[in-house]
């Protein structure tokens, strides 16, 4: 059960910027620091709680209340996960445009107004990617825009890069990761928000792939310019963390890839896995952040539980798996052609 708390309200904004938290007081108050300092253009801001123990929704209503970015605050009694918390702030928004901004995030003051100008002219671009920056060290890229290996693990494209000048170009993207993202609402209408199955992780990379299956392209507008924590919400070291990762990226394939791709998931995974094998002896890669014998098997068992998670949830997404033919524009062939186009090297995955 929800509790929707209005404060104060303001005519239809054009933009709904959807804020989901759990437990984390100080940078959500960061985060809204920062959407109260967005400029020209007019907006409201939905903070969905999920269940928080630490003051985090008595702080938002009482500090960010009456603000240029006037408040809705969703607070729900338990954490019901990044997707289900997204789909109510997306369900209660009133803007023509839904943003998305993680609790650990905070946005440059013209962030919103340049996602909203790439929509500018171009009716078939629904979503658009914001140049995410790793709040500890700016200089480094940690996303722009997503890259995918074959076996469904994706990935922040430039992930680690020197923001050197390679990703200060406008571009057509796969899609945008939910860190920083904005949606055409009409495309939500169409498709659906993001998929509860999924919980949190990945899920960003199933709704940009289910849109663009139904046709609609994605913009990196590197304008748009955000600072992210990673890792914050369950921690880079994290075996829950690491258990939805690696569920989520095999009902990503279940649900969507291509038949033809669908049945070399195994043979693309088992080469992912041999080569994080080999990265390992060098200190390098996902590995790297589980250290010692008892690290690997703590690693090793989050895989086996993450996968085993995915079996038994195999079943309802090739269900969902035929509802895409209701909006499908792009072919199966179609489809392969564009991951493979925004394919993500196995040497960057080890990095």
């Amino acid at each position: 059960m929800a509790i929707i708390q209005q404060l104060p309200f303001r005519p239809s904004p054009l933009i709904s910027v959807v804020v989901v938290n759990w437990n984390r007081r100080d940078l959500l108050h960061a985060c809204l620091k920062s959407l109260r300092q967005q400029r020209h253009v007019e907006f409201e801001t939905i903070v969905v709680d999920n269940g928080s123990d630490d003051g985090s929704p008595e702080m938002a209503a009482e500090q960010f209340a009456g603000s240029d970015s006037w408040l809705r605050l969703i607070r729900n009694r338990e954490n019901l996960g990044f997707c289900a918390a997204n789909n109510q702030g997306i369900a209660l928004a009133r803007g023509e445009f839904i943003a998305l901004l993680n609790n650990d995030a905070e946005a440059h003051p013209e962030w919103l107004e340049a996602l909203w100008r790439a929509f500018d002219g171009r009716p078939e671009v629904g979503m658009a990617a914001s140049k995410i920056l790793v709040y500890e060290d700016p200089r480094r890229i940690d996303k722009a825009g997503h890259l995918i290996y074959p076996d469904g693990q994706n990935r922040g494209r430039g992930m680690g890069a020197l923001d050197d000048g390679r990703f200060d170009r406008m571009e057509e993207a796969l899609w945008p990761d939910g860190c920083a993202a904005i949606y055409r609402k009409p495309m939500l209408d169409q498709i659906g928000g993001f998929d509860e199955d999924f919980f949190a992780y990945g899920d960003d990379a199933e709704l940009g792939l289910r849109a663009r299956i139904a046709g609609w392209k994605c913009l990196y507008v590197p304008d748009a310019v955000v600072r992210h924590h990673r890792g914050s919400t369950l921690g880079l070291q994290s075996s829950r963390r690491l258990e939805l990762i690696e569920r989520n990226r095999l009902l990503l394939a279940i649900k969507l890839f291509p038949g033809s791709l669908l049945w070399r998931n195994g043979i693309y995974y088992l080469a992912r896995l041999a080569a994080g094998v080999w990265a390992s002896f060098r200190g390098a890669g996902e590995t790297a952040m589980f250290p010692g014998w008892r690290g690997k098997l703590r690693m090793a068992r989050a895989l086996i539980v993450g996968d085993l998670q995915a079996l038994r949830l195999a079943p309802r997404m090739f269900r969902k798996r035929r509802d895409i033919r209701k909006f499908r524009k792009l072919s199966p062939r179609d489809v392969r052609e564009l991951l493979e186009r925004y394919r993500m090297p196995l040497a960057d995955l080890l990095k």
